[in-house]
């Protein structure tokens, strides 16, 4: 048994493999997953787990250069989007259209699904490198 971090076979997996520029997303209950992207689903019940439960998971074990979000979450979730700034200090964040969003989780090594029903609380994590 693993005995310290992420215990979650797949999504530890995922980030192992990661290399640099790599994408992974972590997303709300609601987001479209493409069939053909590696889907992690967590969410269990409606906020069960949290979006910013598995991101601070995530963040324990990735090195994260860029955090690419919905430009809509600053106008419709300004405290969602106050805390995700605060989770990733130094990171670049990059704004972006909801449909632009979409569009680029098609590129995705994996999508973790959260039970998160905040809407808009997405984000599309870019691996950065240790050295």
């Amino acid at each position: 048994m693993k005995k310290t971090g992420i215990l979650n076979g797949e999504i530890s997996a995922v980030i192992s493999r990661l290399g640099h520029t790599d994408q992974i997303v972590i997303c709300d209950a609601g987001l479209p997953i493409p069939d053909y992207v590696t889907r992690i689903d967590l969410a269990i019940v409606p906020g069960l787990p949290s979006f910013f439960d598995v991101l601070n998971a995530v963040l324990l074990e990735m090195q994260v250069e860029k955090a690419i979000y919905a430009k809509e979450l600053a106008t419709a979730q300004q405290d969602t989007l106050a805390k995700l700034q605060a989770a990733l200090p130094g990171t670049a964040m990059v704004a972006v259209s909801h449909e632009a969003f979409k569009e680029q989780t098609k590129n995705a090594k994996a999508i973790i699904r959260t039970g998160e029903c905040t809407p808009y609380a997405n984000v599309i994590l870019q691996a950065g490198v240790t050295f």
